[in-house]
């Protein structure tokens, strides 16, 4: 598994240095949805890694933000989940808080994980049952057992989680859940649906770093599913988890 993981490591930085030497020029950018912003690089790394983790693991499955979706994957033992760039937003805004990001899951579960993020000097990487590394260093989650004063990455916060504290946030999703991993913030939480190449990475590197990750009920996610997503997620120190559930139980309930 060593290998493996050093191996989709490699690809990823191959990944994540394409899209840096095309960052900030003049590329393609349009929205597949309002809100929801892609461009001509998202496509070509997409392109570039399904033809390296393809030839890694022949036998393995596909899941991509840009790739149309295959049904074939679910009966795959294990398969890639990729963004190729999380983040998009930041990207083409020239900002960066944006990642490479791929999984390998095994029946339903992230056996490996990893994040590039060339443009913060980031590498983010994990194996189920052997840690995780930020740029090569043992990462652990912070020791916090209260709500209040919880370091979240946000923008704005509402009334009612005015206890809690910003810290600067990326765009990228993964970014943010790697943040707690690292110790760096105490809770990412979402009250919508997700998408699972938003997440896979991340899940893992938060869980070998000790945090608690689940969806925005409580309940564990599930990866390779028949429609690849999941209602929220919360990724946060294991002495605020339950409290952090409990504080979103209605908005979930009410969003969902």
């Amino acid at each position: 598994m060593a290998d493996l993981t050093a191996a989709v490591a490699g690809i990823a930085r191959e990944a994540g240095a394409l899209a840096l030497a095309k960052w900030r020029t003049d590329f393609r950018r349009w929205e597949k949805s309002p809100g929801n912003p892609v461009c001509e690089v998202d496509l070509e790394v997409d392109a570039m890694l399904r033809a390296r983790l393809e030839a890694l693991l022949p036998e393995a499955g596909w899941l991509s933000e840009e790739t149309l979706d295959n049904a074939a994957r679910l009966a795959s033992e294990r398969v890639w989940v990729v963004d190729p760039i999380d983040g998009t937003r930041d990207y083409v805004r020239g900002r960066p808080g944006w990642a490479v990001s791929i999984a390998l899951v095994e029946r339903g579960v992230p056996v490996i994980g990893v994040l590039d993020a060339p443009a913060r000097d980031e590498v983010w990487i994990a194996e189920r049952g052997n840690g995780a590394t930020r740029n090569g260093a043992s990462i652990r989650v912070a020791n916090r057992d209260s709500l209040a004063g919880a370091r979240v990455p946000a923008d704005s916060l509402p009334r009612v989680d005015a206890d809690l504290a910003m810290v600067p946030k990326p765009n990228s999703i993964a970014l943010r859940i790697a943040m707690v991993a690292a110790g760096k913030a105490d809770l990412v939480a979402t009250v919508r649906w997700g998408h699972e190449w938003d997440v896979a990475a991340a899940a893992l590197i938060a869980t070998e770093a000790g945090a608690t990750v689940s969806d925005a009920f409580g309940d564990p996610l599930a990866f390779n599913t028949h429609d690849a997503r999941a209602f929220g997620v919360l990724a946060a120190a294991p002495g605020i988890h339950a409290a952090a559930v409990e504080r979103l139980a209605e908005r979930a309930r009410a969003a969902v």
